[in-house]
C-alpha cells in the first residue's frame, strides 16, 4: 500500500506538472483535464506493452537456457564416448607396439643403432663446410633418424652412400662457386677453394660455415697475413706435386676463435689509463734514453779519435782535458795531478748526466704496473661482492686490467734497464779513458821534470 500510494502521488505530481505547463497553451481547466487523462491512457498503454514485452522475452530466455542445457549434456555424453575411445586405442596401441617389439626381436636393437648413426651423421654435415658445396643432404637422414618403423633397404643405402660421400669430399680440394655473405652482411656469388672439411677461402680470406643459414660467411677478423698469403697459393696453384696451405682441425673452431682474439690495441687498452701512463713513461725515457746512449757513443769516438791526435780539440772531454795539461805543464808534478783531476770531474757530470733518469722509469714502471694489479683485483672483488662468481665474464674486466699492467710494465722496466745498462757501461768507458790519459800525462810531466 505505501508504494501504491507513493506511486499515486508520483503521478499526481507528474500530473500537476503537465497541468502547469499545459496552462499555458490551454484556455479552459476543461482542457487540462482532458489532456491529463490523454497522458496517462498513454503512459498506462506504455506500460502495459512494456510488462507484455518483458513477459515474452523471458519466455524466449528460458528456451534459451533450456536449449543450452540440452546442448551440454550432449557434450558430456560425446566427451565421456571420446574418452572411452581413447582408452580404448591407447590400450591397443600399446598391445601393437608390444607385438612390434617382438616380432622386430634383435633388429630393433640393429635398427635403433642406425638411428642414432644417421642423427650423428646429420648434426656433422649441419656442421661441415662441404654442406657449402653438397647442400640438401641431411633430409633422409633425419627422416631415418626420427622415424618409429623400421627403415627401409633404400634409406639404409642413402645413408652409406652420404657417408662414403662425405668420406670422399674429405680428402679433396675442390674449387667452386657459391653465395658468400660478407662480415657486413651482404651476400655475393664468389669463387670458393675448399680443402676438405678444414678450411674454405676465397680471394685469400677464410671463411666459416654458418648452418643456421645455410651459407659460407667471412671472418670479421683474418687469422694473419701468413695464413693468408698461404690460402691464396692454394687458390692460385695450378700444377702438381704440393703446396703449403693452413688448415683448422677443429673444423672451424679455432678459425671463429680467432675473431674473438684480441689485437695489440685492444690488449693495450684493457690496461685502461695506468697502462697507458706506463707505455707514456716508457716512450719518454726510452727515446731518453737512447739520445743518450747515441750521444755517449759519438763522445766515445771523439775521444778515441783524439787519442790519435797531438793537437787537441774543444770538441771532445780528452781534448779538453789536454788543453788543461798543456796549460799547466809548467806546475809541479802534484799541482797538474790536481788540475787534471778537476777537468776530468768537470767532464764526468756531462758523462752520466740523465742516465738517473732512465734508471728511476726502470724501476717505477713495474710499480706502475703493480699498481694497476691493484687496482684490477679491486674492481674483480667489487663485482664479486654485486653480482657473485655465476658469470665470468662481468669479472673479466678487472682481470683484465690486473694482468695486462703487469705485462706493460715489465714491458717498459726491461728495455729501460738495457738502455740504462748500455748508456751507463758507454759512460764509464770514457771515464776511464779520461783517468788513463790523465794517469800518462802526469807519468810523462813526472819524467820530463827528473
Amino acid at each position: 500500500m505505501k508504494v501504491i500510494r507513493t506511486l499515486g502521488i508520483s503521478l499526481i505530481a507528474g500530473a500537476a506538472v503537465v497541468a502547469m505547463t499545459s496552462v499555458a497553451s490551454a484556455q479552459t481547466l476543461s482542457d487540462v483535464l482532458n489532456n491529463a487523462r490523454a497522458e496517462r491512457e498513454a503512459v498506462r498503454t506504455e506500460n502495459a506493452q512494456r510488462e507484455s514485452d518483458f513477459l515474452r522475452e523471458r519466455n524466449t530466455q528460458q528456451q534459451k537456457l533450456s536449449q543450452i542445457k540440452r546442448q551440454v549434456n550432449a557434450a558430456t555424453a560425446e566427451s565421456d564416448r571420446l574418452q572411452a575411445e581413447f582408452d580404448t586405442n591407447r590400450e591397443t596401441i600399446q598391445t601393437l607396439q608390444d607385438e612390434l617389439k617382438t616380432k622386430q626381436g634383435e633388429f630393433a636393437e640393429l635398427f635403433g643403432a642406425a638411428r642414432s648413426a644417421a642423427n650423428e651423421l646429420a648434426l656433422q654435415l649441419d656442421e661441415s663446410i662441404i654442406s657449402a658445396q653438397l647442400r640438401d643432404r641431411t633430409g633422409p637422414l633425419r627422416e631415418t633418424a626420427t622415424s618409429e618403423t623400421l627403415p627401409r633397404i633404400e634409406e639404409l643405402e642413402e645413408f652409406y652412400l652420404t657417408m662414403l660421400e662425405e668420406m670422399t669430399e674429405q680428402a679433396n680440394v675442390v674449387k667452386f662457386s657459391a653465395t658468400v655473405k660478407s662480415a657486413k652482411g651482404e651476400d655475393a656469388q664468389r669463387d670458393v677453394t675448399r680443402i676438405g672439411p678444414f678450411a674454405a677461402s676465397s680471394g685469400g680470406n677464410f671463411m666459416v660455415f654458418k648452418k643456421d643459414v645455410g651459407k659460407l660467411e667471412f671472418l670479421s677478423r683474418q687469422p694473419g697475413a701468413g695464413a693468408n698469403d698461404a690460402a691464396r697459393k692454394v687458390e692460385n696453384y695450378t700444377g702438381g706435386g704440393y703446396v703449403g696451405a693452413t688448415i683448422d682441425p677443429s673444423l672451424g673452431q679455432l678459425l671463429a676463435l680467432s675473431v674473438q682474439t684480441p689485437t695489440l690495441a685492444e690488449t693495450v687498452d684493457q690496461g685502461g689509463p695506468v697502462g697507458y701512463t706506463i707505455l707514456g713513461v716508457l716512450a719518454i725515457a726510452g727515446a731518453f734514453g737512447i739520445l743518450r746512449l747515441l750521444s755517449l757513443m759519438g763522445t766515445s769516438g771523439a775521444v778515441r779519435g783524439q787519442m790519435r791526435k797531438k793537437n787537441a780539440s774543444k770538441g771532445n772531454p780528452l781534448g779538453r782535458i789536454m788543453m788543461a795539461y798543456q796549460s799547466n805543464t809548467s806546475a809541479d808534478v802534484e799541482t797538474l795531478a790536481l788540475k787534471l783531476d778537476d777537468a776530468i770531474l768537470k767532464e764526468v757530470p756531462k758523462l752520466e748526466g740523465g742516465l738517473n733518469l732512465v734508471k728511476v722509469a726502470a724501476a717505477v714502471a713495474p710499480l706502475m704496473g703493480l699498481l694497476g694489479t691493484v687496482i684490477g683485483m679491486i674492481q674483480t672483488f667489487q663485482q664479486i661482492t654485486l653480482f657473485g662468481t655465476g658469470d665470468p665474464q662481468i669479472m673479466a674486466g678487472g682481470i683484465s686490467v690486473a694482468l695486462v699492467t703487469t705485462v706493460l710494465g715489465l714491458v717498459a722496466a726491461i728495455p729501460l734497464l738495457l738502455i740504462h745498462a748500455f748508456a751507463a757501461g758507454a759512460a764509464r768507458t770514457v771515464t776511464q779513458i779520461l783517468e788513463e790519459q790523465a794517469a800518462g800525462m802526469i807519468a810523462e810531466h813526472a819524467e820530463s821534470r827528473s
